[in-house]
C-alpha cells in the first residue's frame, strides 16, 4: 500500500496516525517531492470510482490562485489529469492506494469501512 501525503498537512498526520494505530503496512510518499504521474492519476481515478474533481485540493492556495473552480468544468478529463500531474499541491491528500482500493482524503469512517 502507498500512502501519499504532505507531511506538514494536519489531515495527513491524522491519517498516518490512524494507519499506524491499525498496524497497516504502507510505503510513505511525499506528494510534492514525488508528484503522482499522469498514468498513476488516470489509473487511480478509474480504480477509485470517484469523480475526477475529488482528486483536486480545492482548499489549496494553488487551486485558488489558478482560479480552477471556474476552469475545471471547461476542461476535458485528459486536461485535468495532465494539470494534476504538474504539481503535487494541486492534488487532494492523503491518498491511499492498495491493490483494489484508492481512498482520497481522510474520512475515518470510510477508512474503517474499506481498510479494516
Amino acid at each position: 500500500m502507498i500512502f501519499i501525503c504532505y507531511p506538514k498537512c494536519s489531515t495527513c498526520q491524522k491519517a498516518k496516525k490512524w494507519l499506524n494505530e491499525h498496524n497497516i503496512v504502507y510505503n510513505e510518499r511525499h506528494i510534492v517531492e514525488e508528484n503522482p504521474t499522469y498514468d498513476e492519476l488516470k489509473e487511480w481515478h478509474k480504480k477509485s470510482g470517484l469523480p475526477l474533481k475529488r482528486f483536486f485540493n480545492t482548499s489549496g492556495l494553488l487551486y485558488k490562485e489558478m482560479k480552477l473552480k471556474d476552469k475545471l468544468s471547461k476542461m476535458s478529463e485528459e486536461e485535468q489529469l495532465k494539470l494534476l500531474a504538474t504539481n503535487g499541491m494541486l492534488v487532494k491528500r492523503p491518498i491511499v492506494v492498495g491493490d483494489d482500493t484508492v481512498l482520497v482524503g481522510f474520512k475515518e469512517a470510510e477508512w474503517n469501512e474499506k481498510m479494516i
